[in-house]
C-alpha cells in the first residue's frame, strides 16, 4: 500500500483516539482563558457572547455570571467571583476533576464516560432549577 493511501487513515484514527475530545475542549478553554483574561466582562462593549436564556426571558440562568466569575477568578477577586454565581462556584471543583479524569483517561487510550445515577441526575436538575429561582426572586 502507498504512503498517499495510508496519511488519510492515520489522520482519521488521530481524530477517533480517546484523548482527541478531551484535549480538544481543553485546548478551546485554553483559547476562551486567554480572550478572557484581557476582556473584562464587567465592562460594556466587549466581545462576549451573551446568555441567550436571559436575552430571551430578562431572567438569570444557573449559569449567568459564569464568564464574570471565572475572569475574577483568573484575576484573584475571590469574593467578586462568589458574588458573580456562588453555585458554580462550587461546582465548578467537580467539573474541573471530571474534566481531568476524562482527559487522563485519554491520554492513557481510553475511553471514559461519568456514570450519574438517575437520583444523581434529579438533584442536579433541583439543584440547577433552585438555584434559578433563587437568584432571581431575592
Amino acid at each position: 500500500m502507498s504512503c498517499a493511501a495510508d496519511g488519510p487513515n492515520r489522520a482519521g484514527a488521530l481524530w477517533r483516539h480517546p484523548a482527541a475530545a478531551p484535549v480538544g475542549v481543553l485546548a478551546a478553554g485554553a483559547v476562551g482563558a486567554f480572550h478572557l483574561y484581557g476582556t473584562n466582562p464587567h465592562e460594556p462593549g466587549h466581545w462576549l457572547p451573551r446568555c441567550p436564556f436571559q436575552w430571551a426571558t430578562g431572567q438569570l440562568c444557573p449559569a449567568c455570571g459564569g464568564t464574570r466569575m471565572v475572569y475574577d477568578l483568573m484575576h484573584g477577586q475571590f469574593t467578586a467571583a462568589w458574588h458573580d454565581n456562588r453555585m458554580l462556584l462550587l461546582a465548578a471543583p467537580f467539573a474541573l476533576a471530571l474534566l481531568g479524569r476524562w482527559a487522563w483517561e485519554g491520554l492513557r487510550g481510553r475511553r471514559w464516560q461519568p456514570r450519574i445515577s438517575g437520583r444523581g441526575q434529579a438533584a442536579i436538575l433541583v439543584t440547577a432549577l433552585v438555584w434559578t429561582v433563587l437568584r432571581n426572586v431575592f
